[in-house]
């Protein structure tokens, strides 16, 4: 059975974030502990990650924000055939998140490559650190489908996402995606799902 890692972004998932409430309601996921919240680096970041996957083996993951850009990290990387999915919440782009929090990060540039395994993106309309054009063509560089929840902020507390428990659905139904899909290399065509409680077209 896989299992569920939950990977914040920038600063770290503070208690009431959704993240948190995953952690409380599914005991069998696990956090991926960072040294440093607050300064990150893909280094560093990225090591914490892949030693978490390489304890658990087959494992989901369940990212946010900057989050969701060190998994998209895992492009090439040879423990990225342990990952059987990824939801990816609220992606950030890196330049804005640059300017808005000047000199916090160190992750040098946007990863672009296609994942090696199925990944769904959920996208905001009015995300301050990712706009939804460039989310659209950041979703299909990754080879993910994307899922658009409206004018919904960063997906994040500030936005009004404490317990988020469509979050549990969309993991799922990705996760029967993954079962359907063989392990690819190559983009898939992007598809936007509507904002039903679970997307349809995706079952």
């Amino acid at each position: 059975m896989a299992k569920t890692l939950i990977i914040p972004g920038l600063f770290g998932s503070d208690e009431g974030h959704w993240q948190r409430h995953w952690l409380r309601d599914h005991p069998d996921a696990a956090l991926v502990e960072q040294v440093d919240w607050n300064r990150p680096r893909l280094d560093d970041w990225r090591d914490a990650l892949e030693r978490e996957i390489l304890r658990h083996g087959i494992v989901d993951l369940v990212a946010h924000s900057l989050g969701s850009i060190l998994v998209a990290n895992l492009a090439r990387r040879p423990l990225a055939r342990h990952v059987r999915s990824a939801l990816l919440v609220a992606p950030c782009d890196l330049d804005p998140t640059d300017r808005l929090h000047p000199g916090a990060i160190d992750f040098g540039a946007m990863p672009d490559l296609p994942l090696p395994f199925s990944s769904l993106v959920v996208g905001s309309l009015n995300d301050p650190y990712m706009a939804f054009d460039r989310l659209r063509h950041v979703s299909t560089r990754w080879g993910s489908r994307l899922v658009d929840l409206g004018y919904a902020g960063h997906i994040n507390i500030a936005s009004g996402f404490g317990r988020w428990s469509h979050g549990y659905d969309l993991l799922r139904v990705l996760n029967g995606i993954a079962r359907r899909e063989p392990a690819r290399a190559q983009p898939i065509e992007r598809e936007v799902m509507d904002r039903s409680p679970v997307p349809s077209g995706l079952a």
